[in-house]
Protein backbone atom coordinates (compact mmCIF):
# COMPACT_ATOMS: atom_id res chain seq x y z
CA UNK A 1 0.00 0.00 0.00
CA UNK A 2 1.13 3.47 -0.78
CA UNK A 3 2.63 5.78 2.04
CA UNK A 4 0.28 8.26 1.17
CA UNK A 5 -2.57 5.80 1.93
CA UNK A 6 -1.32 4.87 5.12
CA UNK A 7 -0.72 8.63 6.36
CA UNK A 8 -4.21 9.14 5.07
CA UNK A 9 -5.81 6.79 7.32
CA UNK A 10 -3.60 7.24 10.03
CA UNK A 11 -4.59 10.65 10.52
CA UNK A 12 -8.09 9.68 9.61
CA UNK A 13 -8.22 7.47 13.07
CA UNK A 14 -6.12 9.82 14.90
CA UNK A 15 -8.94 13.08 13.93
CA UNK A 16 -11.64 10.63 14.66
CA UNK A 17 -9.60 10.14 18.23
CA UNK A 18 -9.38 14.05 18.65
CA UNK A 19 -13.49 14.39 17.64
CA UNK A 20 -14.00 11.39 20.27
CA UNK A 21 -11.85 12.17 23.43
CA UNK A 22 -13.25 16.04 23.05
CA UNK A 23 -16.76 15.36 23.67
CA UNK A 24 -15.70 12.68 26.44
CA UNK A 25 -13.79 15.57 28.60
CA UNK A 26 -16.14 17.65 28.34
CA UNK A 27 -19.18 15.29 29.22
CA UNK A 28 -16.80 14.95 32.37
CA UNK A 29 -16.19 18.53 33.02
CA UNK A 30 -19.29 19.82 32.49
CA UNK A 31 -21.19 20.06 35.72
CA UNK A 32 -24.77 18.09 36.32
CA UNK A 33 -24.31 16.63 32.63
CA UNK A 34 -26.38 13.68 32.14
CA UNK A 35 -27.67 11.53 29.31
CA UNK A 36 -31.00 11.09 30.26
CA UNK A 37 -32.87 13.73 27.92
CA UNK A 38 -31.09 12.14 24.78
CA UNK A 39 -32.51 8.63 26.50
CA UNK A 40 -35.91 10.20 27.24
CA UNK A 41 -36.45 11.84 23.55
CA UNK A 42 -36.30 8.58 21.90
CA UNK A 43 -39.42 7.87 19.64
CA UNK A 44 -38.02 5.01 17.84
CA UNK A 45 -38.84 1.19 18.25
CA UNK A 46 -36.74 1.21 21.03
CA UNK A 47 -38.46 4.28 23.05
CA UNK A 48 -39.31 2.31 25.65
CA UNK A 49 -36.37 0.96 26.62
CA UNK A 50 -34.15 3.96 26.74
CA UNK A 51 -37.14 5.84 28.45
CA UNK A 52 -37.08 3.20 31.18
CA UNK A 53 -33.09 3.52 31.44
CA UNK A 54 -33.50 7.40 31.65
CA UNK A 55 -36.17 6.99 34.23
CA UNK A 56 -33.51 4.63 36.77
CA UNK A 57 -30.95 6.15 38.93
CA UNK A 58 -28.94 3.01 38.83
CA UNK A 59 -29.48 2.43 34.96
CA UNK A 60 -28.93 5.67 33.99
CA UNK A 61 -25.94 6.17 36.44
CA UNK A 62 -23.56 3.29 34.70
CA UNK A 63 -25.48 4.60 30.97
CA UNK A 64 -23.49 7.95 32.22
CA UNK A 65 -20.18 6.39 33.21
CA UNK A 66 -20.03 4.65 30.06
CA UNK A 67 -20.55 7.24 27.62
CA UNK A 68 -18.31 9.54 29.32
CA UNK A 69 -15.11 7.55 30.12
CA UNK A 70 -16.12 4.98 26.93
CA UNK A 71 -15.72 8.24 24.62
CA UNK A 72 -12.21 9.29 26.26
CA UNK A 73 -10.88 5.64 26.11
CA UNK A 74 -11.95 5.58 22.33
CA UNK A 75 -10.24 8.83 21.91
CA UNK A 76 -7.41 8.22 23.20
CA UNK A 77 -6.71 4.81 21.58
CA UNK A 78 -7.59 6.37 18.43
CA UNK A 79 -5.09 9.06 18.53
CA UNK A 80 -2.56 7.04 20.12
CA UNK A 81 -2.49 4.01 18.07
CA UNK A 82 -3.17 1.13 20.96
CA UNK A 83 -5.39 -1.50 20.98
CA UNK A 84 -7.52 0.31 17.98
CA UNK A 85 -9.19 -2.96 17.02
CA UNK A 86 -10.99 -3.42 20.48
CA UNK A 87 -11.52 -0.04 21.40
CA UNK A 88 -12.74 0.77 17.51
CA UNK A 89 -15.26 -2.24 18.23
CA UNK A 90 -16.60 -0.77 21.50
CA UNK A 91 -17.24 3.03 19.75
CA UNK A 92 -18.95 1.05 16.53
CA UNK A 93 -21.11 -0.77 19.55
CA UNK A 94 -21.83 2.47 21.17
CA UNK A 95 -22.80 5.15 18.24
CA UNK A 96 -24.86 2.21 16.93
CA UNK A 97 -26.95 3.05 20.15
CA UNK A 98 -27.28 6.37 19.50
CA UNK A 99 -27.87 6.07 16.16
CA UNK A 100 -30.77 3.64 17.20
CA UNK A 101 -32.01 6.12 19.85
CA UNK A 102 -32.61 9.32 17.03
CA UNK A 103 -32.54 7.64 13.58
CA UNK A 104 -33.07 10.29 11.18
CA UNK A 105 -35.82 8.12 9.61
CA UNK A 106 -39.04 9.34 8.35
CA UNK A 107 -41.65 9.91 11.19
CA UNK A 108 -39.55 9.79 13.85
CA UNK A 109 -37.54 13.36 14.27
CA UNK A 110 -40.42 15.26 14.30
CA UNK A 111 -39.76 17.86 17.78
CA UNK A 112 -36.43 16.35 17.54
CA UNK A 113 -32.95 18.40 17.69
CA UNK A 114 -30.80 18.20 14.31
CA UNK A 115 -27.64 19.61 13.30
CA UNK A 116 -28.17 18.80 10.00
CA UNK A 117 -30.59 17.64 7.02
CA UNK A 118 -30.52 13.53 6.94
CA UNK A 119 -32.38 10.60 5.41
CA UNK A 120 -31.79 7.06 6.72
CA UNK A 121 -28.31 8.20 7.08
CA UNK A 122 -26.72 10.89 9.17
CA UNK A 123 -23.38 11.82 10.13
CA UNK A 124 -23.64 8.91 13.56
CA UNK A 125 -24.03 6.36 10.86
CA UNK A 126 -21.16 7.29 9.34
CA UNK A 127 -18.66 7.53 12.34
CA UNK A 128 -19.49 4.20 13.13
CA UNK A 129 -18.85 2.66 9.62
CA UNK A 130 -15.84 4.38 9.91
CA UNK A 131 -14.90 2.97 13.47
CA UNK A 132 -15.79 -0.32 11.81
CA UNK A 133 -13.40 0.11 9.14
CA UNK A 134 -10.76 0.60 11.81
CA UNK A 135 -11.94 -2.86 13.10
CA UNK A 136 -10.73 -4.65 10.10
CA UNK A 137 -7.85 -2.83 9.40
CA UNK A 138 -4.37 -4.82 10.27
CA UNK A 139 -2.31 -3.22 12.88
CA UNK A 140 0.73 -3.01 10.30
CA UNK A 141 -0.52 -0.66 7.95
CA UNK A 142 -1.61 2.63 10.72
CA UNK A 143 0.91 3.97 12.62
CA UNK A 144 0.94 4.23 16.20
CA UNK A 145 1.62 1.79 18.93
CA UNK A 146 -0.22 -1.01 17.96
CA UNK A 147 2.60 -1.26 15.01
CA UNK A 148 5.45 -0.59 17.07
CA UNK A 149 4.43 -3.02 19.42
CA UNK A 150 3.90 -5.05 16.88
CA UNK A 151 7.52 -4.72 15.45
CA UNK A 152 9.17 -5.34 18.80
CA UNK A 153 6.89 -8.61 18.93
CA UNK A 154 7.86 -10.10 15.61
CA UNK A 155 11.98 -8.60 16.21
CA UNK A 156 12.34 -10.22 19.12
CA UNK A 157 10.92 -13.90 17.95
CA UNK A 158 13.65 -14.09 15.39
CA UNK A 159 16.17 -15.48 15.79
CA UNK A 160 19.94 -13.17 16.80
CA UNK A 161 21.52 -12.47 14.00
CA UNK A 162 25.02 -10.93 13.95
CA UNK A 163 24.70 -7.14 13.62
CA UNK A 164 26.99 -4.65 11.81
CA UNK A 165 27.46 -1.84 13.38
CA UNK A 166 25.01 1.06 12.03
CA UNK A 167 22.98 -1.27 9.62
CA UNK A 168 19.31 -0.55 10.01
CA UNK A 169 19.69 2.32 12.26
CA UNK A 170 18.47 4.49 10.38
CA UNK A 171 15.26 2.28 9.16
CA UNK A 172 14.57 1.37 12.99
CA UNK A 173 14.17 5.46 13.41
CA UNK A 174 11.98 6.39 11.00
CA UNK A 175 10.00 3.24 11.18
CA UNK A 176 9.78 4.82 15.17
CA UNK A 177 8.99 8.28 14.14
CA UNK A 178 6.17 7.18 12.24
CA UNK A 179 4.20 5.29 15.49
CA UNK A 180 4.66 8.19 17.35
CA UNK A 181 3.68 10.39 15.01
CA UNK A 182 0.14 10.95 17.40
CA UNK A 183 2.59 12.92 20.23
CA UNK A 184 2.40 16.32 17.90
CA UNK A 185 -0.98 15.81 17.65
CA UNK A 186 -1.34 15.06 21.64
CA UNK A 187 0.64 17.85 22.37
CA UNK A 188 -1.75 20.11 20.07
CA UNK A 189 -4.96 18.69 21.35
CA UNK A 190 -3.76 19.55 24.74
CA UNK A 191 -2.91 23.42 23.65
CA UNK A 192 -6.21 23.70 21.93
CA UNK A 193 -8.31 22.76 24.39
CA UNK A 194 -6.21 24.77 27.30
CA UNK A 195 -6.92 27.97 24.70
CA UNK A 196 -10.55 26.90 25.24
CA UNK A 197 -10.95 26.98 28.35
CA UNK A 198 -9.23 29.84 28.82
CA UNK A 199 -11.35 31.78 26.54
CA UNK A 200 -14.38 30.45 28.09
CA UNK A 201 -12.70 32.14 31.40
CA UNK A 202 -12.60 35.35 29.39
CA UNK A 203 -16.03 34.81 27.90
CA UNK A 204 -17.19 34.48 31.62
CA UNK A 205 -15.52 37.52 33.22
CA UNK A 206 -17.47 39.80 30.66
CA UNK A 207 -20.44 38.26 30.92
CA UNK A 208 -20.42 38.71 35.07
CA UNK A 209 -19.43 41.97 34.42
CA UNK A 210 -15.67 41.86 34.96
CA UNK A 211 -13.78 44.89 34.02
CA UNK A 212 -11.60 44.52 31.09
CA UNK A 213 -8.79 46.47 29.82
CA UNK A 214 -9.15 46.34 26.58
CA UNK A 215 -12.67 47.47 26.51
CA UNK A 216 -13.78 50.89 27.04
CA UNK A 217 -17.07 52.99 27.40
CA UNK A 218 -17.07 53.35 23.63
CA UNK A 219 -16.60 49.95 22.84
CA UNK A 220 -19.15 47.63 25.22
CA UNK A 221 -22.17 47.72 26.98
CA UNK A 222 -22.09 47.04 30.71
CA UNK A 223 -23.94 43.52 30.46
CA UNK A 224 -24.32 41.59 34.22
CA UNK A 225 -25.56 38.31 34.53
CA UNK A 226 -26.24 37.39 37.80
CA UNK A 227 -24.90 33.53 38.45
CA UNK A 228 -26.67 30.29 40.33
CA UNK A 229 -24.77 30.37 42.72
CA UNK A 230 -25.68 34.15 43.72
CA UNK A 231 -29.00 33.11 44.39
CA UNK A 232 -29.75 34.48 47.87
CA UNK A 233 -32.19 32.06 48.95
CA UNK A 234 -35.73 29.77 48.23
CA UNK A 235 -38.45 31.24 46.58
CA UNK A 236 -41.58 31.25 49.35
CA UNK A 237 -44.82 29.82 47.91
CA UNK A 238 -48.90 29.79 48.76
CA UNK A 239 -51.51 27.95 48.26
CA UNK A 240 -54.28 27.84 45.93
CA UNK A 241 -56.72 25.33 47.04
CA UNK A 242 -54.44 21.96 47.36
CA UNK A 243 -51.83 23.67 44.69
CA UNK A 244 -48.82 25.11 45.37
CA UNK A 245 -47.05 27.60 43.56
CA UNK A 246 -43.85 29.99 43.76
CA UNK A 247 -45.16 33.61 44.45
CA UNK A 248 -42.78 34.40 41.20
CA UNK A 249 -44.58 32.54 38.50
CA UNK A 250 -42.86 32.17 35.33
CA UNK A 251 -44.81 33.62 32.15
CA UNK A 252 -44.71 32.33 28.92
CA UNK A 253 -44.85 34.90 26.32
CA UNK A 254 -41.49 35.25 25.52
CA UNK A 255 -40.33 31.68 25.25
CA UNK A 256 -43.57 31.54 22.80
CA UNK A 257 -42.44 34.11 20.88
CA UNK A 258 -45.41 36.33 21.91
CA UNK A 259 -43.76 39.55 22.39
CA UNK A 260 -44.66 42.49 22.93
CA UNK A 261 -42.71 44.48 20.70
CA UNK A 262 -44.60 47.85 20.13
CA UNK A 263 -43.30 49.52 17.36
CA UNK A 264 -40.15 47.28 17.21
CA UNK A 265 -41.52 44.52 14.40
CA UNK A 266 -38.59 42.56 14.75
CA UNK A 267 -38.44 41.58 18.15
CA UNK A 268 -41.07 38.89 18.23
CA UNK A 269 -39.33 37.03 15.31
CA UNK A 270 -35.57 37.67 17.35
CA UNK A 271 -37.68 36.10 20.52
CA UNK A 272 -38.66 32.87 18.26
CA UNK A 273 -34.94 32.47 16.65
CA UNK A 274 -33.49 32.69 20.50
CA UNK A 275 -35.84 30.41 22.50
CA UNK A 276 -35.23 27.20 20.30
CA UNK A 277 -36.63 23.69 22.30
CA UNK A 278 -33.11 23.59 23.74
CA UNK A 279 -33.40 27.07 25.08
CA UNK A 280 -36.40 26.64 26.35
CA UNK A 281 -36.08 23.70 28.29
CA UNK A 282 -32.83 24.92 29.69
CA UNK A 283 -34.67 28.41 30.47
CA UNK A 284 -37.16 26.14 32.68
CA UNK A 285 -34.90 23.87 34.50
CA UNK A 286 -32.64 27.39 35.55
CA UNK A 287 -36.16 28.24 36.92
CA UNK A 288 -37.26 25.00 39.01
CA UNK A 289 -33.54 25.20 40.54
CA UNK A 290 -34.07 29.04 41.42
CA UNK A 291 -37.27 27.71 43.28
CA UNK A 292 -39.98 29.20 40.49
CA UNK A 293 -42.22 26.10 39.83
CA UNK A 294 -44.93 27.58 37.49
CA UNK A 295 -45.17 28.79 34.77
CA UNK A 296 -48.50 30.26 32.74
CA UNK A 297 -48.83 30.21 28.90
CA UNK A 298 -51.45 29.30 25.64
CA UNK A 299 -52.03 25.39 25.72
CA UNK A 300 -50.18 25.95 22.11
CA UNK A 301 -46.83 25.45 24.07
CA UNK A 302 -48.07 22.39 25.64
CA UNK A 303 -45.45 20.40 22.96
CA UNK A 304 -42.62 21.84 24.64
CA UNK A 305 -43.88 21.18 28.08
CA UNK A 306 -44.67 17.80 27.21
CA UNK A 307 -41.02 17.53 25.78
CA UNK A 308 -39.57 19.16 29.02
CA UNK A 309 -41.34 16.74 31.54
CA UNK A 310 -40.61 13.62 29.65
CA UNK A 311 -36.57 14.69 28.96
CA UNK A 312 -35.48 16.64 32.20
CA UNK A 313 -37.89 15.05 34.65
CA UNK A 314 -39.05 18.35 35.64
CA UNK A 315 -41.62 19.31 37.29
CA UNK A 316 -42.72 22.44 36.09
CA UNK A 317 -46.62 23.19 36.52
CA UNK A 318 -48.45 24.70 33.86
CA UNK A 319 -51.31 26.38 33.99
CA UNK A 320 -52.95 27.04 30.25
CA UNK A 321 -54.64 30.48 30.12
CA UNK A 322 -56.95 28.26 27.56
CA UNK A 323 -56.01 30.87 24.55
CA UNK A 324 -57.66 29.78 21.48
CA UNK A 325 -59.27 30.67 18.21
CA UNK A 326 -61.90 28.43 18.18
CA UNK A 327 -63.10 29.80 21.42
CA UNK A 328 -62.18 29.83 25.52
CA UNK A 329 -64.50 25.66 25.76
CA UNK A 330 -61.60 25.00 22.64
CA UNK A 331 -58.84 26.14 24.90
CA UNK A 332 -59.95 24.36 27.76
CA UNK A 333 -60.27 20.79 25.94
CA UNK A 334 -56.60 21.82 24.42
CA UNK A 335 -55.15 22.19 27.80
CA UNK A 336 -56.24 19.15 29.20
CA UNK A 337 -55.24 17.34 26.16
CA UNK A 338 -51.45 18.43 26.57
CA UNK A 339 -51.55 17.93 30.74
CA UNK A 340 -52.29 21.32 32.00
CA UNK A 341 -51.82 21.82 35.80
CA UNK A 342 -54.61 24.30 35.85
CA UNK A 343 -56.93 26.41 33.50
CA UNK A 344 -58.34 29.73 33.37
CA UNK A 345 -59.76 32.26 31.00
CA UNK A 346 -57.09 34.04 29.44
CA UNK A 347 -57.44 37.49 29.74
CA UNK A 348 -58.07 39.12 26.68
CA UNK A 349 -60.68 36.63 25.87
CA UNK A 350 -62.58 37.42 28.96
CA UNK A 351 -62.50 41.42 28.14
CA UNK A 352 -64.60 39.90 24.77
CA UNK A 353 -66.93 38.00 26.44
CA UNK A 354 -67.54 40.78 29.17
CA UNK A 355 -67.83 43.73 26.19
CA UNK A 356 -70.70 41.35 24.60
CA UNK A 357 -72.44 40.04 27.44
CA UNK A 358 -71.38 36.28 27.61
CA UNK A 359 -70.39 36.22 31.10
CA UNK A 360 -72.39 32.93 31.18
CA UNK A 361 -69.81 31.16 28.12
CA UNK A 362 -66.94 31.88 30.88
CA UNK A 363 -69.08 30.48 33.79
CA UNK A 364 -69.35 27.52 31.39
CA UNK A 365 -65.66 27.24 31.13
CA UNK A 366 -64.94 27.06 34.88
CA UNK A 367 -67.17 24.36 34.79
CA UNK A 368 -65.93 22.00 32.14
CA UNK A 369 -62.47 22.69 33.70
CA UNK A 370 -63.73 21.07 37.45
CA UNK A 371 -65.26 18.44 35.61
CA UNK A 372 -61.56 17.44 34.78
CA UNK A 373 -60.46 18.03 38.82
CA UNK A 374 -58.52 21.00 37.92
CA UNK A 375 -58.53 24.47 39.39
CA UNK A 376 -60.20 27.11 37.57
CA UNK A 377 -59.63 31.12 37.32
CA UNK A 378 -60.48 34.32 35.22
CA UNK A 379 -58.35 36.32 33.86
CA UNK A 380 -58.83 40.13 32.79
CA UNK A 381 -57.27 43.39 31.82
CA UNK A 382 -60.42 45.22 32.45
CA UNK A 383 -60.91 45.58 36.57
CA UNK A 384 -64.67 46.00 34.78
CA UNK A 385 -64.72 42.59 33.26
CA UNK A 386 -63.67 41.16 37.05
CA UNK A 387 -66.42 43.27 38.31
CA UNK A 388 -69.36 41.66 36.03
CA UNK A 389 -68.36 37.92 37.14
CA UNK A 390 -68.81 39.05 40.82
CA UNK A 391 -71.90 40.57 39.80
CA UNK A 392 -73.01 37.55 38.12
CA UNK A 393 -72.10 35.49 40.81
CA UNK A 394 -69.33 33.63 38.63
CA UNK A 395 -66.84 32.48 41.52
CA UNK A 396 -63.20 31.51 40.50
CA UNK A 397 -60.75 29.65 42.30
CA UNK A 398 -58.34 32.30 41.15
CA UNK A 399 -58.12 35.63 39.29
CA UNK A 400 -55.54 36.48 36.95
CA UNK A 401 -55.55 39.97 36.69
CA UNK A 402 -53.05 43.02 35.27
CA UNK A 403 -51.44 45.64 37.36
CA UNK A 404 -49.14 47.93 36.84
CA UNK A 405 -48.88 51.85 37.67
CA UNK A 406 -48.34 54.46 34.95
CA UNK A 407 -45.25 56.16 35.70
CA UNK A 408 -43.75 55.19 32.63
CA UNK A 409 -42.69 57.31 29.60
CA UNK A 410 -45.05 55.20 27.30
CA UNK A 411 -48.14 54.92 28.87
CA UNK A 412 -49.76 57.25 26.74
CA UNK A 413 -53.49 56.71 25.22
CA UNK A 414 -55.02 57.42 21.87
CA UNK A 415 -57.35 60.68 23.50
CA UNK A 416 -59.98 60.27 20.77
CA UNK A 417 -60.14 56.21 21.37
CA UNK A 418 -60.87 57.27 25.15
CA UNK A 419 -64.44 56.55 25.07
CA UNK A 420 -64.11 52.96 22.51
CA UNK A 421 -64.11 49.25 24.56
CA UNK A 422 -60.67 49.21 23.89
CA UNK A 423 -59.89 52.97 25.66
CA UNK A 424 -57.19 53.79 23.40
CA UNK A 425 -54.84 50.58 23.39
CA UNK A 426 -51.87 50.92 22.08
CA UNK A 427 -49.73 47.79 22.90
CA UNK A 428 -48.72 49.97 25.90
CA UNK A 429 -51.07 50.00 28.77
CA UNK A 430 -52.43 46.66 30.33
CA UNK A 431 -53.46 47.85 33.54
CA UNK A 432 -55.71 51.58 33.12
CA UNK A 433 -56.94 51.72 36.35
CA UNK A 434 -54.60 50.71 38.92
CA UNK A 435 -56.05 52.31 42.05
CA UNK A 436 -59.77 51.03 41.20
CA UNK A 437 -58.22 47.50 40.71
CA UNK A 438 -56.42 47.80 43.79
CA UNK A 439 -59.34 48.79 45.85
CA UNK A 440 -61.98 46.05 44.27
CA UNK A 441 -59.31 43.01 44.50
CA UNK A 442 -59.04 43.76 48.24
CA UNK A 443 -62.86 43.37 48.67
CA UNK A 444 -62.02 39.53 46.95
CA UNK A 445 -61.44 36.60 48.85
CA UNK A 446 -59.96 34.58 46.07
CA UNK A 447 -56.35 34.49 45.60
CA UNK A 448 -54.86 36.69 43.16
CA UNK A 449 -52.34 36.20 39.84
CA UNK A 450 -50.86 39.59 39.03
CA UNK A 451 -49.45 39.54 35.28
CA UNK A 452 -48.21 42.55 33.33
CA UNK A 453 -46.25 43.86 36.42
CA UNK A 454 -43.59 45.37 34.09
CA UNK A 455 -45.92 46.77 31.83
CA UNK A 456 -44.16 44.42 29.09
CA UNK A 457 -41.03 45.79 29.84
CA UNK A 458 -41.41 49.29 30.61
CA UNK A 459 -41.06 49.01 34.38
CA UNK A 460 -38.55 47.77 36.21
CA UNK A 461 -38.80 44.78 38.49
CA UNK A 462 -37.64 46.09 41.53
CA UNK A 463 -40.85 48.59 41.21
CA UNK A 464 -43.00 46.26 39.36
CA UNK A 465 -42.74 43.30 42.27
CA UNK A 466 -42.87 45.84 45.02
CA UNK A 467 -46.35 48.01 43.33
CA UNK A 468 -47.73 44.26 43.02
CA UNK A 469 -47.23 42.74 45.89
CA UNK A 470 -47.91 46.16 47.77
CA UNK A 471 -50.75 45.95 46.15
CA UNK A 472 -52.37 42.50 47.27
CA UNK A 473 -51.38 40.41 45.12
CA UNK A 474 -50.98 37.03 46.19
CA UNK A 475 -48.76 36.27 43.28
CA UNK A 476 -46.85 37.63 40.12
CA UNK A 477 -46.58 36.29 36.75
CA UNK A 478 -43.32 38.01 34.46
CA UNK A 479 -41.40 36.80 31.66
CA UNK A 480 -38.03 36.59 32.00
CA UNK A 481 -35.03 35.44 30.03
CA UNK A 482 -32.81 32.94 31.15
CA UNK A 483 -29.90 35.56 32.20
CA UNK A 484 -32.46 37.67 33.88
CA UNK A 485 -33.91 34.26 36.72
CA UNK A 486 -31.44 34.64 38.99
CA UNK A 487 -31.47 38.20 39.38
CA UNK A 488 -35.57 38.56 39.34
CA UNK A 489 -36.22 35.86 42.24
CA UNK A 490 -33.29 37.88 43.98
CA UNK A 491 -35.56 40.65 44.09
CA UNK A 492 -38.83 38.92 44.68
CA UNK A 493 -37.32 37.60 47.88
CA UNK A 494 -36.33 40.91 48.92
CA UNK A 495 -39.61 42.53 47.93
CA UNK A 496 -41.69 39.37 49.94
CA UNK A 497 -39.64 40.22 53.04
CA UNK A 498 -40.75 43.28 53.20
CA UNK A 499 -44.22 44.56 51.67
CA UNK A 500 -46.67 46.95 52.64
CA UNK A 501 -49.64 45.74 52.13
CA UNK A 502 -53.34 46.21 53.35
CA UNK A 503 -55.03 43.42 51.60
CA UNK A 504 -53.98 39.66 53.69
CA UNK A 505 -52.76 37.28 52.04
CA UNK A 506 -54.99 35.30 50.33
CA UNK A 507 -52.90 31.82 49.53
Amino acid sequence: MKKVTLFSLTFLRIFTGWYFLYEGIVKLIEPGWTARPFLASSRWIFADLFYAISQSSFLLGIVDFINVWGLIFIGLSLITGLLVRWFSLAGFFLLLMYFAAHPPIPGYTFGTIAEGSYLWVNRTLIQALVLLVFVFLPNRLLFGLDRMILRWKEEKAHAPVPNVKGEGTSMERRELLRDLISLPFIGAFAYAFYRKRKWDSFEEKYLAGQQLDTSTGATLLSFNVTRLDELKGPMPKGKIGDLELSRLIMGGNLIGGWAHARDLIYVSQLVKKYHTDDRIMSTLMLAERCGVDSIITNPALGRIMNKYWRETGGTMKFISDCGHRDGFQAGIMLSEEVGATSMYCQGGTADRLYVDGKLDEIAGGLELIRSYGKLAGIGAHRIETIQGCVEQGIKPDYWVKTFHNLNYWSAEVDAEQLSTVDRGYKDNIYCFKPQETIDFMNKLEEPWIAFKVLAAGAIRPKEGFQAAFDAGADFICVGMYDFQIVEDCNIALDILGNTNRTRPWRA
